[in-house]
């Protein structure tokens, strides 16, 4: 199913034929470096199985969905709302882009893609982004989309981190305030 395009991008759930493309993305160190754990070493069974446990609320609209270039089966990365904080009206956003396309403006793309989204199609009413100090480009792109910097810290393996977030506009502004509380 087709969840939204950009200018330049189609975002889509993630079938089985995906999974290919996907695992040469996973198992690029330059791609992993600022993920989590940076694992390298997936098997076709594993990245599935993880889908399957992202994507359990898919017809809710929260999931991991495969990105692709307009008028191509050319897969690039990843991108998908996250519940990682057990309320659907406050998910986090992320996404993992083939370094073939970085520093060429589709970061933007799926940032802003995810966060009207989020807002306009699933009614979210807070959206947040954490990442790594040191990746610089997901900080730029954070500031460039909207978001506001509300936190920042060291995780359990001493890496610096911050927290963004940007609040559904479409939410009256009492409301705005009742929330953050």
């Amino acid at each position: 199913m087709m969840r939204f395009q950009t200018n330049r991008l189609w975002i889509r759930d993630i079938v089985e034929e995906d999974l290919d493309s996907l695992l040469l993305l996973y198992r690029e160190k330059e791609n992993m470096k600022f993920i989590s754990d940076g694992r390298t070493e997936w098997s076709k069974e594993q990245l599935r199985d993880r889908y399957k446990q992202y994507n359990t609320c898919s017809d809710s609209g929260i999931a991991v969905f495969a990105v692709g270039i307009k008028g191509t089966n050319t897969i690039i990365g990843e991108a998908g709302l996250f519940n990682s904080f057990g309320d659907t009206k406050k998910l986090e956003l992320g996404y993992i882009l083939d370094k073939e396309y970085w520093r060429q403006g589709f970061g933007t793309e799926i940032c802003r893609g995810l966060i009207d989204y989020g807002f306009n199609v699933l009614n979210v009413e807070k959206l947040i982004a954490r990442m790594y100090a040191e990746n610089t480009g997901s900080v730029k792109l954070s500031d460039k989309c909207g978001m506001k910097r509300v936190e920042a810290g060291e995780t359990i393996n001493k890496k610096a981190f911050y927290e963004y977030e940007i609040v559904n506009a479409n939410i009256p502004l009492n409301l705005q305030s009742l929330k953050k509380r």
